[in-house]
């Protein structure tokens, strides 16, 4: 190793030192171990604050509560089937943070879910009808979030995310002038850069947006159980299809 290569390095541990130490202060956006601001624009360090938030519920859900969703805090509730319900919010069918924004019902989910849908919503799902077709989603047509079953449903195998309110299921979208996107009729491109065809292309965009704040995103492309739903969650893999 060479000596700037050395002095490098040692100035980079006196720096890190300090920062644990406190002595030398770090903005709070490029604090790896501040509180996330959800509000915040996204940046490299979104996706660690975000895992963290999915651990620690009291500090989720003041991260939320600065966000102006509507949600009321849920006791725990401890489940002998393997669907226990923990750091869960109850979300209010018409959600502030985005004026005239709602969903078809309110639901029940974990405070780290509900904590990337404010980062999808503000980062992803609105820039992307802003781009499209010019005006906002007004209204989320949603497939429920808790269900205490397994994976598709099956007798065997693994609990799904849905048995601890842990995913979403996404299915249509309607813009502030009426227009419906739904999962199932416009996931297929009809129009070229006609209406449908835009419509496709806006599924899409969310699709890919969606990638950057939930773990697992699961759409028509994955398999024919998904060919009417965007399947978020906040699991335990990585996969975006």
């Amino acid at each position: 190793m060479g000596w700037l290569a050395l002095l490098v390095l040692l100035a980079l541990g006196g720096a890190a030192a300090g920062v644990w130490a406190g002595l030398i202060a770090v903005p709070p956006r490029y604090d790896p171990w501040a509180r996330l601001d959800l509000r915040a624009e996204p940046d490299w360090l979104t996706g660690f604050k975000l895992a963290r938030l999915t651990g620690e519920p009291e500090q989720c859900r003041a991260a939320l509560g600065e966000t102006g969703l509507r949600f009321t805090a849920l006791p725990d509730r401890p489940s002998d089937q393997n669907c226990a319900l923990s750091g869960v919010v109850r979300v209010s069918r018409s959600d502030l943070s985005a004026p005239g924004l709602a969903f078809s019902s309110g639901f029940i989910a974990t405070c780290g879910l509900a904590a990337a849908w404010t980062l999808f919503e503000a980062n992803a799902l609105q820039p992307a009808a802003q781009r499209h077709f010019g005006q906002r989603v007004v209204l989320v047509e949603h497939l429920g979030t808790y269900a205490c079953r397994n994976v598709y449903g099956r007798a065997d195998g693994r609990r799904s995310e849905h048995a601890t309110a842990n995913a979403i299921d996404l299915a249509a979208f309607v813009l502030a002038d009426g227009t419906r996107i739904g999962v199932l009729a416009d996931w297929e491109q009809k129009g070229g850069n006609g209406a449908d065809g835009r419509k496709s292309a806006f599924l899409r965009d969310l699709r890919d947006g969606a990638c950057r704040f939930f773990d697992v995103v699961l759409g028509p492309d994955y398999n024919e159980a998904h060919r009417n739903h965007f399947h978020l969650d906040m699991g335990a893999f990585r996969t975006c299809r």
